[in-house]
């Protein structure tokens, strides 16, 4: 919703508003970008090679950062150039050289805190570090005198915006690839509406790599749209933390302070790492670590089928423990005959010995009727495992006949679709003469199904080669409940009640509304009534409102205000914006901020 309004402005005052008390509850209110005093070498002294070097990874840091000693570019370097060493490629990292406009958390209060974050308390000045940054981004690549040297580019928060913000004026064919992290403005059309089509895992964009929040949409500061520029499909990606308040639907400061806390950085180093490869012909070696559980069918006819099975069980988990990831083996047969899964050795104790050990363990044994309880084994297995976050994760399961659905004990096809979904998810990879029976299974968790030997050890390689670690999105289902549904802002009215002052009223299903003028956080309200005098007059100011609820953010609404003349020189110097507020009169319910990203185990 847009709504335009014209008058003329001066000075900005926003009445009747109440800064909120909403305190941040986790320990982690840090600045919003990590800074790590610790030195890196300048880009000159980090070429492999005089000369033009094959590849240039440019870095923006998000809000408060130093150069080159932010947290999170020397992450971003880090899992970077571990892998760029293995290879022949020459190249250079560097650090934007750009404001960054620091930060200042002050007395805790939400508004406070934002506010500060996008502009140090004064609006306009974000915008400004952000034109600067991007114009520092083009002279660096526009006028590079090495003509075949191609560019990694990456931003986090503050310093994603100056990188898309510059990619419109830079030759696609310069970029193998810009990755966004935190993006306050965040584009995610999937993430919609009443039922978001990325709930059910349908419509997601292209460029969505990592989003766990499926009503993810817009930022906090709005939504690039289109977010994808002419010429660079496939050169795009954006990572989102699952609690992210400026990304995700959430409202978690530390979710977006802990990138690389949590591993994004080393999976988005993982990702373009291939897009290297695909770009320089070399081949990608960097996959995600591996948590692969293998669950054998051990009924009786599975007599004329084990030993095969063993063989190949046997050669996965020598790949996977080679490449760093962990193995576990469980038996299962049917409950009918009492007899629950059996673990041989989990993600913990399982070394190649054990391993052995174990399948040597295994006797097939039993049955009758032909289900199995599959269903219930596989559900325990999950529950049972502590998977790590940021593996990939596979359960393997061989086994000569179908499954019981429902299974003995109540457990359901949907509980365990839901269950594998809800830890990353788990993808199910099965090896069986009876395909068929398996498709819809192997479809619901992302994984395959095989049916004979040859197909077993290409259904090996395949689970091996991939490093998709983190879910593109976390599906929701019919069943769930959700507490807090996402909050609603709608304007009611707007009154120009002088030449210097707009009144706005509105309504909100939430509990707080955030104010935004032209980009930078201003403050928060627990009223239903605004009043902004003196924006600037040059400028076509655009005030949002974005709800919030106690651990949700909603879609912002915007107002637009045309520009209603040009300042003389003279006033330039006057036009940093200024807030006024009282405190509420009474104790307001503190927000409790969701925990940062887990492995999806209770």
């Amino acid at each position: 919703m847009v709504s335009k309004i014209k008058g003329k402005e001066r000075r900005l005052n926003i009445r009747k508003t109440c800064y909120t008390k909403l305190r941040l509850t986790l320990s982690a209110l840090i600045l919003s970008v990590s800074v790590i005093s610790i030195y890196s070498s300048p880009p000159d002294q980090q070429a492999q090679a005089t000369g033009c070097p094959d590849l240039k990874i440019l870095f923006a840091r998000g809000s408060g950062g130093e150069r080159y000693t932010s947290g999170d570019y020397l992450a971003f370097k880090e899992a970077m150039e571990e892998k760029l060493v293995t290879t022949d490629l020459t190249y250079e990292f560097d650090d934007l050289d750009y404001p960054a406009i620091s930060i200042d958390i002050g007395d805790g209060h939400l508004g406070t805190l934002l506010g500060a974050y996008f502009g140090g308390g004064e609006a306009y000045e974000f915008g400004d570090s952000v034109r600067q940054g991007s114009k520092q981004l083009l002279k660096a690549i526009n006028s590079d005198v090495c003509k075949s040297t191609k560019y990694i580019l990456a931003g986090y928060s503050q310093g994603a915006i100056v990188i898309l913000d510059a990619l419109g004026r830079i030759a696609p064919e310069k970029i193998v690839y810009a990755a966004t992290f935190g993006d306050p403005k965040i584009y995610l059309p999937e993430g919609m509406g009443p039922v978001p089509p990325a709930c059910g895992g349908k419509n997601l964009s292209e460029y969505r790599i990592y989003v766990p929040d499926c009503r993810a949409s817009n930022g906090i500061l709005g939504a690039r749209n289109p977010y994808i520029l002419n010429g660079y499909a496939g050169k795009i990606g954006t990572w989102c933390n699952r609690y992210d308040i400026l990304c995700s639907s959430y409202l978690s400061v530390d979710s977006h302070t802990n990138y690389a806390r949590d591993g994004l950085y080393e999976d988005a180093s993982r990702f373009i790492m291939s897009k290297i490869g695909a770009s320089f012909g070399i081949s990608n070696q960097y996959t995600s670590p591996h948590d692969t559980a293998i669950l054998i069918d051990s009924t009786g006819s599975m007599n004329g089928l084990i030993n095969k099975y063993k063989s190949e069980a046997m050669r996965l988990a020598e790949r996977t423990l080679e490449s760093g990831g962990r193995v576990a083996l469980y038996d299962y047969r049917d409950l009918k005959e009492g007899y629950t899964p059996v673990e041989r050795c989990n993600f913990e104790t399982c070394t190649l010995e054990s391993f052995r050990a174990g399948l040597d363990e295994i006797r097939p044994y039993g049955g009758g009727d032909a289900p199995e309880s599959l269903l219930s084994a596989s559900f325990q297995v999950m529950k049972q495992l502590d998977w790590s976050f940021g593996s990939t994760k596979s359960l393997v399961v061989l086994t000569d006949d179908t499954y019981h659905e429902p299974d003995l004990d109540g457990t359901t096809f949907y509980d365990v679709q839901k269950l594998s979904k809800q830890i990353d998810p788990v993808n199910f990879y099965i090896i069986t003469p009876k395909v068929e029976a398996y498709q819809a299974l192997a479809e619901a968790t992302g994984g395959a199904v095989a049916s004979s030997m040859d197909d077993l050890g290409l259904l090996t390689d395949s689970i091996l080669e991939r490093f998709d670690s983190l879910p593109r999105v976390e599906e929701e289902f019919e069943d769930e409940h959700y507490e807090n549904d996402i909050p609603v802002v709608n304007i009611d009215h707007v009154e120009e009640i002088s030449d210097e002052s707009v009144k706005i009223s509105f309504t909100n299903s939430g509990e707080a509304t955030v104010v935004i003028l032209n980009g930078g956080i201003i403050g928060t309200t627990y009223e239903k009534e605004v009043t902004i005098t003196g924006l600037k007059a040059e400028l076509d100011n655009q005030i949002t409102l974005v709800p919030l609820s106690t651990t949700r953010r909603g879609v912002g609404v915007t107002i637009e205000k045309p520009h209603s003349r040009t300042l003389d020189e003279s006033e330039h110097d006057n036009n940093i914006a200024s807030i006024e507020g009282t405190e509420p009169s009474s104790a307001r319910e503190e927000i409790v901020i969701p925990k940062a990203p887990n492995t999806g185990k209770k």
